[in-house]
């Protein structure tokens, strides 16, 4: 079985569901309680014990980079002076968080979710895979991050590929991407892919698995994610680069058993992974839970 070593995280959109404020600040750089919604997703990767995280981000974003590099002594020095030390210990962690990467999107490349993942074919292996995980999809758990256990899976099952899956109800499956699945291949919570099946007429899905932005895939993906290699509204889709590997190889899905996947995609839901990280805090938990009870009264 070949080792997982990288990671991309592709953090090159514009949010702009998010208008005014992603003007100057990056949708991915928005606060889960008091951490940015990135440094969540770099945190899986910690926890999977990958090597290297790549992530892209657009020309002229910053303040991504500011975040995971620049040193504050100033800042450091004000909390010691003021006998506050311990409030400056997750800065620390921040700046000492890992082998970090962070490039800028190829300018030139079309838009979608597809060209990150090209910006950084230089800095990935010829010949092993890599994981790639979108910065605003966040899976909260309680033990082991996702990724960590996409990868466990990965390597026990001998999979090519694999991606990250999540029940979802009828209501909403003209919502995602949905897994159909390879006839017979399937279990309750994993199976090979044939392809998937974009906001699909609930009557047209061939289950209830919505695919987010974790897996873990082959270099052979380069074969088929390309510049040219453009899809729906001239962009290159990661998606499309899926379903021509899946042709050719095991691509399997996995429903993580112990976390639910949260889409930070627009203000609404955005809120609701707010909360729900809120409610599952040890410090915030109670008074979160009382606050919302209070506000649906």
């Amino acid at each position: 079985m070949r080792q997982v070593k990288k990671a991309v995280i592709t953090a090159a959109g514009f949010g702009s569901r998010f208008l005014p404020v992603v003007k100057s600040t990056p949708k991915e750089m928005l606060p889960i309680i008091n951490k940015p919604i990135i440094q969540y997703v770099v945190e899986e990767c910690v926890d999977a014990g990958l090597e290297e995280i790549i992530i892209v981000v657009r020309k002229g974003n910053e303040v991504i980079r500011n975040y995971f590099y620049e040193q504050v002594p100033h800042m450091e020095k004000l909390l010691a002076d003021q006998g506050k030390s311990e409030r400056f210990e997750d800065v620390l962690r921040v700046l000492n968080m890992g082998n970090i990467t962070i490039i800028d999107q190829d300018p030139d490349l079309p838009y979608g979710n597809g060209s990150p993942v090209i910006s950084a074919r230089h800095l990935l292996t010829e010949g092993e895979p890599f994981a790639a995980l979108f910065a605003d999809d966040l899976v909260l758990t309680k033990t082991r991050s996702a990724l960590s256990q996409l990868k466990e899976y990965y390597e026990q099952s001998g999979a090519d590929a694999v991606m990250g899956v999540q029940y979802v109800p009828d209501k909403e499956l003209d919502r995602y991407g949905i897994v159909d699945p390879v006839e017979g291949s399937q279990d309750e919570t994993s199976g090979q892919i044939r392809r998937i099946i974009e906001k699909p007429d609930p009557k047209d899905a061939k289950t209830n698995f919505a695919q987010y932005g974790r897996f873990i895939i082959p270099f052979e993906i380069f074969e088929h994610l390309k510049p040219d290699a453009t899809g729906k509204d001239n962009e290159v889709w990661l998606t499309d680069a899926n379903d021509r590997l899946a042709e050719r190889m095991n691509y399997r899905y996995k429903q993580i058993e112990d976390g639910t996947w949260y889409t930070t995609g627009d203000p609404a839901r955005y809120f609701e992974a707010q909360v729900r990280y809120m409610m599952a805090s040890e410090e915030y938990g109670k008074a979160t839970r009382e606050i919302v009870k209070s506000a649906s009264e």
